[in-house]
């Protein structure tokens, strides 16, 4: 059994004193697993480093077997990722939300949304708004994806401020009011009639919104708990868009309910 593929690398794991096994996300293969002999070397060591673009040769007797990687550099950016803090905690971020989905279970998209995602890791500005819809990606291909074109009630797009606890569905001002204390607020960059992009507060909105359905659906049924580059990503974030007015209040990602 053989083949190629582009991929970006996730992480690694030492087996014994030379070899690794390194976890990378292929567009047509998913998250796949693989020994790299001499992994350690001198040689490896920068190649093998998260975020980098590689191109990986797999092969083994048998398709189930774990098998071997060769791999060879494409695009080494992991310099440029350990430069911000979004970066260094985004990458290992996104890297456990794709460790949610089964094993050699294609996902193209997420594939070429991580690859644009880890261009802009840098510019702490925009990785906010870039890392929400990865994990509305994530949340997706897991089946709990959010409905947020169309008001639950009316059917409206217009005036969505509102998300459904229990349906992930969207929900407009006035069919949500009598309801308002028991709904997540529904930040305006994700809104289907907005196009503005993310703010402080939006972004902190999105943070606790994905944040409720993943530990809902995902991490609470699983027994998991986020992890803690996630934590890391949303502070560095929130810290590059928060205002320089007192008076704004503390980030709600860090007000407990």
């Amino acid at each position: 059994m053989q083949w190629q593929e582009q991929a970006i690398i996730l992480g690694i794991k030492r087996l014994g004193e030379t070899s690794v096994i390194a976890e990378v996300m292929t567009r047509g293969r998913g998250r796949h697993l693989g020994l790299v002999r001499n992994g350690r070397s001198r040689s490896m060591q920068p190649v093998l480093q998260a975020g980098n673009e590689v191109e990986v040769t797999w092969r083994a007797r048998l398709d189930e077997h774990l098998g071997e990687f060769k791999i060879e550099p494409v695009r080494l950016r992991a310099a440029q990722l350990m430069e911000t803090a979004t970066a260094v905690y985004g990458i290992q971020a996104m890297a456990a939300l794709l460790r949610l989905l089964p094993e050699r279970d294609p996902h193209p998209h997420l594939f070429e949304a991580l690859d644009v995602i880890l261009g802009h890791l840098h510019e702490p500005a925009g990785a906010g708004e870039l890392f929400i819809r990865f994990e509305l990606a994530v949340l997706n291909d897991l089946g709990y994806g959010l409905d947020l074109n169309e008001c639950a009630a009316t059917g409206s797009n217009d005036d969505l401020i509102y998300v459904s606890p229990k349906s992930g569905r969207a929900v407009c001002r006035s069919a949500g009011a009598p309801y308002a204390e028991r709904l997540l607020a529904l930040p305006s960059f994700l809104a289907a009639s907005d196009s503005k992009a993310a703010d402080y507060h939006s972004l902190d909105a999105a943070f606790r919104l994905t944040a409720f359905f993943l530990h809902r659906h995902v991490y609470e049924p699983r027994g998991l708990t986020v992890t803690s580059a996630r934590d890391g990503f949303v502070q560095a974030a929130l810290k590059a868009l928060k205002p320089s007015d007192p008076s704004a209040g503390p980030s709600l990602e860090t007000m407990r309910a």
